[in-house]
């Protein structure tokens, strides 16, 4: 520690970090893998897998083969067989969910036997942040710190800030509002606060930084989102089966989406809690101990993941190459191919995370994690990983591949129909042919395999409605069977009017990616709000154009063709509507009072999750603070530069924003006149300099 320095305020007794206890990280190579013996799945597991991929190939030969029925046994033109092979494709995937929900059915997934005795395990609950709400973030932690200290387990457990936020006045923000955590949370749970000067490698580079300095101090640590908040007794459960169990590297929860106001964060929440728990059990069942990690509301061994988790940079230019942006598959990955098990319990209930407020706020989160999965192209074939591991990069990669392919299969279908109606038949091809080519397209069968498609595609939802329907608490919880019947029903039809806008903003995404654009790393907004009309149609103006061509052709030329288009023309056609709707907590909370689309968590909140919002409404007055505070506001400044931890620099090579910060400092005749001259890059470099903000204090009022 001869190179750090804790800079300490006066008064202040406590440094903002512990003492470093570092932990080697070396980098991964996806070229070599470490020599591993793997304990064989169970037959259970197994049988999972069989349903599940097994099902989903039986049903896209059956598939296949109807739709050559269709074209009469043969495929007679090009479009015909594009057609077939995206059809197949579409299919395929339809098939894939099916069967997964299916193998939810035979209920794998049993609770492990509580583990007795004290527990040892030390664990550090670690919150990453990037610009967020501070009273938010403080109140959850503040909640969730006071419970679990209730709850005897106050030493088992430290809170740590890891904050990577660029903007100086939310870096204020939350270096105030974690000076009044500490001191509320003081003599029940350790709390630290460490912010990066360079955010080199964004969440995982955050998460690396914090084990190569402190992760030998701890032997798990639980990961949060900055919306995440988890019940205190799922916290200590889950330390105690990862203490149980010496092999278990990642065990990851299934966090439900809560505290959504507007139309569509209520429709996603809604979803997830009905349709969440029959999808999460098949995918349990099926991954076993080669499970998956979705980068927050997990605990993970730090041994485990300072063994395996150092990420390489991936070769080639931007937006393939560089840091991994996905990191949360791979580093699950990596460390399955390192020997620890990796493994989901759907059992643990008591985790919970907030939902994009709209339809364009999914998007913004979408194009990230769309060239992230995207990235995976280079990871899926690493040396030594399990094949579920690679499965699952497969699922993530085709997830936001299908949108481009679903709308391909629309253009040929189009371009055929155009086809059929403008070109005239050739029924002799052949210059010496007998018999005559008969142009064959089985209308009937095709509709049956447009119900079958359909009925794949609900039947994860159906067997979700029925489960919550048969759980008598759930259906209480949830309003009583009408209105969850009803919620689904309206959860059905407007999912199905996003979905082609979904589909068009995604393939627009995708295209993006290919040509190389970069989505870079912009805070989430987590708030709704409807937006204007102007707003909706500007972005939206497209995606209804789109529509209304089609349209108008098939009405005029080929009307009964129409009917196979509805779902996704009516869509496109409402797109401005429904986007901006999507957005409007008035729309959302006038459907709460209706009794609809409601959560169990509405009707009877969590005590952690009502102690969280208590504790955000009793921070918010004392995040409102600016950077004109450092003066009028005595103690400001010293709290602040408390939380800095600062590594000297060699004579000359002081940064120049820190000098020119000096010079203007100096020169200025009031605290009011130096702000106005300070650029954005000079007022981090203040906030980051203890010199800096003592010179600030010459401006204090006497």
């Amino acid at each position: 520690m001869d190179d750090v320095t804790h800079h300490g305020a006066l008064g202040t007794s406590m440094a903002a970090v512990p003492p470093e206890q570092p932990l080697i990280m070396p980098t991964q190579s996806l070229h070599e893998a470490p020599k591993v013996r793997f304990r064989q799945a169970s037959l259970l597991t197994w049988v999972a897998r069989l349903i599940t991929f097994g099902g989903a190939v039986a049903l896209t030969v059956f598939g296949f083969q109807q739709m050559m029925l269709v074209f009469g046994g043969q495929v007679n033109s090009f479009l015909q067989g594009c057609l077939l092979v995206l059809f197949t494709v579409t299919f395929g995937w339809i098939a894939l969910s099916a069967s997964a929900a299916l193998s939810s059915l035979m209920r794998f997934a049993r609770r492990p036997k509580r583990a007795e005795g004290e527990l040892t395990l030390r664990t550090a609950l670690l919150m990453p942040v990037y610009s967020e709400d501070a009273a938010t973030t403080c109140g959850a932690l503040l909640a969730m710190g006071e419970m679990i200290a209730e709850r005897g387990h106050g030493d088992d457990f430290e809170i740590f800030i890891l904050s990577d936020t660029r903007d100086p006045e939310t870096w204020l923000q939350e270096t105030t509002a974690y000076a009044a955590l500490r001191e509320k949370l003081r003599g029940k749970i350790n709390v630290w606060y460490r912010r990066r000067e360079k955010n080199v490698a964004k969440k995982a580079g955050n998460l690396q930084e914090f084990v190569e300095r402190w992760g030998a101090r701890y032997d798990a640590m639980l990961v949060f989102d900055a919306d995440s908040v988890m019940d205190p007794d799922t916290m200590i459960e889950m330390a105690r089966r990862m203490q149980a169990a010496p092999n278990l590297g990642i065990l990851q929860t299934v966090p439900m989406l809560c505290g959504g106001r507007t139309l569509f964060a209520r429709l996603q929440q809604f979803a997830g809690c009905v349709y969440g728990a029959a999808i999460a059990r098949g995918t349990a069942a099926w991954q076993g101990n080669d499970g998956n990690y979705w980068g927050h509301n997990a605990l993970i061994r730090v041994r485990a993941f300072a063994e395996n988790c150092g990420l390489p940079l991936l070769p080639g230019r931007l937006p393939f190459g560089g840091h991994v942006m996905s990191h949360d598959f791979v580093e699950a990955a990596l460390i399955r191919r390192g020997g620890w098990d990796v493994r989901m319990d759907p059992d643990l209930e008591g985790s919970w995370e907030g939902s994009p407020p709209s339809l364009l706020d999914l998007s913004v989160r979408d194009r990230r994690w769309a060239q992230g999965n995207l990235q995976h192209i280079k990871v899926i074939g690493a040396a030594g990983l399990r094949w579920p591991n690679r499965a699952h990069f497969g699922i993530g990669i085709g997830s936001y591949l299908m949108s481009t392919i679903w709308l391909a299969m629309i253009i040929v279908g189009l371009a055929l129909t155009g086809q059929a109606l403008i070109l005239q038949p050739q029924y002799f091809p052949q210059t010496f042919q007998m018999f005559p080519e008969w142009p064959v397209f089985d209308a009937e069968r095709m509709w049956y395999l447009f119900a079958l498609s359909l009925g794949m595609l609900l039947l994860p939802k159906a067997l979700g409605l029925l489960s919550a329907l048969l759980s008598t608490r759930k259906r209480r919880a949830m309003g009583g069977a009408i209105r969850l019947t009803v919620g689904a029903l309206t959860e059905v039809l407007l999912s199905a009017l996003y979905a082609p806008v979904l589909m068009l903003l995604q393939v627009s995404q995708v295209a993006e990616i290919l040509m190389g654009r970069d989505s870079g790393w912009s805070a989430q907004s987590r708030e709704g709000a409807a937006m204007p009309w102007s707003e909706a149609f500007t972005r939206h103006w497209k995606h209804m154009a789109i529509a209304i061509v089609p349209a108008i052709g098939l009405a005029y030329l080929a009307p009964e063709q129409l009917l196979w288009l509805s779902p996704v023309l009516v869509g496109l056609l409402l797109a401005a509507p429904l986007s901006r709707w999507s957005g409007s907590p008035e729309i959302g909370q006038g459907l709460k009072r209706l009794g609809l689309l409601c959560i169990p968590e509405e009707r009877r909140a969590p005590e952690v999750l009502t102690r969280a919002d208590s504790a955000r409404e009793a921070f918010t007055p004392i995040c409102e603070v600016h950077l004109r505070d450092l003066v009028a506001r005595p103690g400001l400044s010293d709290s602040h530069a408390a939380t800095l931890i600062l590594r000297p620099q060699p004579r000359g090579e002081e940064h120049l924003a820190r000098l020119t910060a000096r010079a203007k400092i100096e020169a200025a005749e009031s605290a009011e006149e130096a702000f106005s001259w300070l650029d954005r890059a000079e007022t981090t470099a203040v906030l980051g300099s203890p010199d800096l903000l003592e010179a600030l204090g010459r401006f204090k009022p006497a």
